[in-house]
């Protein structure tokens, strides 16, 4: 995984800047991973994904529910929080392969035990927060150039 920017926000209002650079850098890999400790910013993240690709729908944590899923007029967009899972097998039981074939957007909070099952081509956002109360977004691509 090659790291490709890094961008460092200190209000909510500039995460259109990570968006941005994700899509319009990615558009051959709808799969994104968010890696970040807890409370930094992956939810969020998404909801500013979710806005920016026309869906109308109120973003929230799928913590309890595994995944949430958000439509816009032309796809479908699915959120998956993995914290709460504890084995591949669980993965395979939601049908998480048929979300990943389905070529709509998929955001993947806690991604470890997802990674056997991508293909060589997704992007990853890694946020680490600063001392200052900033965040800094490491964006990453697999086998490619973000």
């Amino acid at each position: 995984m090659k790291q490709v920017e890094e961008i460092i926000i200190r209000e909510i209002s500039e995460l259109d800047k990570i968006v941005k650079a994700v899509l319009s850098n990615s558009m051959d890999s709808r799969t994104i991973l968010l890696e970040g400790e807890m409370g930094s910013g992956k939810t969020t993240v998404v909801s500013a994904f979710v806005k920016l690709l026309n869906s109308p729908e109120m973003v929230s944590s799928p913590t309890f529910s595994i995944i949430n899923d958000y439509s816009t007029s032309s796809i479908k967009i699915y959120h998956f929080d993995l914290y709460r899972l504890n084995s591949v097998k669980e993965l395979q039981e939601i049908g998480f392969e048929e979300y990943l074939d389905a070529e709509n957007y998929c955001f993947i909070e806690w991604p470890k035990l997802a990674i056997p099952f991508l293909s060589d081509n997704y992007s990853s956002i890694k946020i680490s927060l600063e001392a200052d109360g900033s965040r800094k977004f490491g964006l990453y691509k697999r086998n490619g150039i973000i």
